[in-house]
């Protein structure tokens, strides 16, 4: 009888040390599975920060780009009206004949705020 005890004792030690064993790897598994995501918060942070910048920047290109447009409008028209004066002085008397639309050049007005912005 106690020859069968012992056993029994035995054998339950044998499994409360392979529940230990158990418990032990699945908190180590629990600390990588902790450490590993730590870093991917870190890394999410660290690229949320970079397309914050990076879309400040292509918020200052696009506003720079609608400056450089609206510029260029208004150049385009400032030489096509250097161009109508230099044609009317250079031949008064054709121009005089001629209507208004067979010496006006062609450009487009200048560009209204928000042109060349893509849209998001």
């Amino acid at each position: 009888m106690l020859e069968n005890a012992l056993t029994r004792l035995d054998g339950a030690l044998a499994q409360l040390e392979a529940a230990a064993r158990r418990r032990v790897e699945a908190e180590r598994g629990r600390a990588n599975l902790e450490t590993e995501l730590a870093l991917m918060q870190d890394d999410r942070a660290r690229l949320a920060a970079e397309l914050d910048g990076a879309t400040a920047r292509l918020g200052d290109v696009e506003t720079a780009a609608a400056d450089v447009d609206q510029r260029l409008q208004r150049a385009m028209n400032v030489i096509g009206a250097v161009i109508e004066r230099a044609q009317a002085d250079a031949d008064p008397q054709e121009s005089d004949d001629a209507g208004p639309e067979d010496h006006e050049l062609a450009y487009p007005e200048p560009a209204e705020a928000g042109t060349g912005q893509r849209e998001h």
